[in-house]
């Protein structure tokens, strides 16, 4: 099997259990500064502190994941299994040499900073609710506080290319995010969207009954409850034909959980994984769980310490789905 990205068809097994008898157990940038589209205000600022961790301020609520330092460290451990993945391409878009591009939710900026290395020719403007970006990156970058499920005013200066990467439980309607992406951007732009089947699987059914299990369908549940999709990979392509979007592509990437992948490059992609995950476990589910299914901090601890546990051992094959769609607005 090659170390190239694959992309494969639904119910196709790729992802072989490597046999091991022995195991016991199951940029610098100079002075330029980035620019904000607003003044940082109180409530930009002002964090909600709770359970230990640290939330957006801006537009409270909107978002159930921290964005403290642990956090954002976790989220630069995704880019780089994303870059591993695709093969260190941060997109697959045909995209040429852009002039405006914009990141949605664009989280630690580190996306947005790589592509504006890449394209120094172009405007990228990474998008969130919290300021917690970095300020020395490339002149060409410059960060917004806003919520991309407002309403947008990008219609009179679009784009050339819109990304988005990792909103599972993030939006509450995708459908209406994906059609605000299509009237922003330009006649023959092209759009992005990498995300997951939040739900994962085992295809020999060795998730099923632990507690790994358990925590997913607990938190998705919560988050669920509270109006977030879960699921957005698989559905992405349908509503990219919704919107109007054509030439509409599709890859989609098994990603293992954990160290017991036989090939060399699943082994890796798995170990990112493995290490993204653990270090979310806790962050996924606190909020979710505490505020919309009235669990106690400490429940919630002992679940993903559970859940963490049975994602260390070998005998428990989860994967997850990972989807890459991408369109093009007509010419005409």
């Amino acid at each position: 099997m090659s170390n190239q990205p694959t992309a494969i068809d639904n119910n196709t097994a790729l992802v072989n259990v490597e046999v091991d008898t022995s195991y016991e157990n199951d940029s610098s940038y100079g002075d330029e500064l980035s620019s904000y589209s607003e003044s940082l205000t109180s409530s930009v600022l002002e964090y909600r502190h709770e359970n230990g961790r640290r939330y957006h301020g801006f537009r409270d609520g909107s978002y159930l994941l921290p964005n403290d330092e642990q956090e954002n460290d976790r989220l630069d451990m995704l880019h780089e299994l994303f870059l591993q993945l695709l093969n260190r391409r941060l997109y697959l878009s045909p995209i040429g040499k852009p002039q405006r591009v914009i990141d949605l939710g664009t989280g630690t900026g580190i996306w947005a900073i790589d592509f504006a290395d890449e394209h120094p020719q172009a405007e990228v403007i990474g998008c969130d609710l919290s300021p917690t970006q970095p300020t020395l990156v490339p002149p060409n970058v410059k960060f917004l506080i806003d919520d991309i499920e407002a309403e947008w005013t990008y219609e009179k200066n679009p784009f050339d290319f819109i990304h988005a990467r990792n909103l599972v439980v993030s939006i509450r309607d995708f459908g209406r995010l994906i059609k605000q992406c299509y009237r922003s951007v330009k006649p023959g732009g092209w759009v992005e969207f990498q995300d997951w089947d939040g739900y994962a699987y085992s295809e020999d059914g060795s998730l099923a009954g632990t507690n790994l299990q358990r925590y997913y369908d607990e938190v998705y549940g919560a988050f669920e409850k509270a109006g977030y999709e879960t699921r957005p990979g698989p559905k992405l392509e349908g509503w990219f034909k919704d919107a109007g979007f054509v030439n509409i592509h599709v890859r989609k990437f098994q990603v293992p959980y954990g160290v017991w992948p036989k090939d060399p490059h699943f082994k890796k992609i798995g170990t990112w994984m493995l290490a993204a995950i653990e270090a979310g476990f806790e962050a996924g589910a606190l909020a979710a769980l505490t505020r919309y299914k009235e669990w106690m901090k400490d429940e919630v601890i002992a679940l993903a310490s559970r859940a963490r546990a049975d994602g260390r051992k070998r005998s428990v094959h989860m994967i997850g789905d990972f989807y890459v769609v991408y369109g093009q607005r007509p010419a005409n």
